[in-house]
């Protein structure tokens, strides 16, 4: 495991902009990135590539000026053209060692499951971090608000040499269950997108994973 990847997944922020309420998602996400946050995932729902490129440049700038990660959801193509630093995958993307193939060995390639086998096999095919839930359960994507439990993140955390990090229905007030486990930290959509003081809710995430 990386340690620098690892501590930088402490927090990962996935935008979603109905959870931002009319705010500027830029907005959102530099308050996020001012309380520590070193991760970002560009999500734009039945956004067009031109829009989606557009956007994941813009973010380029935001987090190159805090140090910070970012990822495109999906789309390898955007991501290299944005010049991110990676993308996040899922079972109906194109698989891991195709996409390896294609971007090379710089691009950081995520990839989401909360199997330890399909972990593993994931990894070995060039994966560097996975995404793993839903946790407690989500209303951000159709999984039948299913909750995995921290004890299967912890599973699959301890089945691979890279971080992993856990998602789905994590707030500041359940994240140090997360932060007991063998996860390298939290994956989040509402709690920062919705919150009040996104700033101030990053700081909250950070805080159980920080003292560990």
């Amino acid at each position: 495991m990386t340690p620098d990847l690892a501590q930088r997944l402490a927090l990962l922020v996935i935008t979603d902009p109905e959870l931002a309420a009319g705010r500027s998602l830029l907005g959102v996400v530099e308050e996020a990135l001012e309380g520590g946050c070193r991760a970002v995932q560009l999500r734009l729902k039945g956004a067009s590539a031109r829009q989606l490129l557009t956007t994941a440049m813009a973010f380029r700038q935001l987090t190159h000026r805090y140090g910070a990660l970012l990822f495109v959801n999906d789309r390898v193509d955007v991501a290299l053209a944005a010049g991110a630093d990676g993308v996040h995958l899922g079972p109906t993307d194109l698989p891991v060692a195709a996409v390896r193939a294609w971007a090379g060995p710089r691009m950081l390639i995520g990839y989401s499951t909360d199997d330890p086998e399909v972990a593993r096999a994931t990894v070995e095919a060039g994966a560097d971090y996975l995404g793993c839930g839903a946790v407690f359960g989500t209303t951000t994507k159709d999984v039948g608000n299913e909750a995995i439990g921290v004890q299967r993140l912890d599973e699959v955390a301890r089945a691979v040499r890279v971080p992993v990090v856990g998602i789905g229905g994590i707030t500041p007030d359940n994240a140090h269950h997360v932060a007991q486990t063998a996860a390298a930290g939290v994956a989040v959509v509402g709690a920062v997108m919705s919150a009040p003081d996104p700033r101030r809710a990053s700081e909250l995430l950070l805080a159980p994973f920080q003292r560990a």
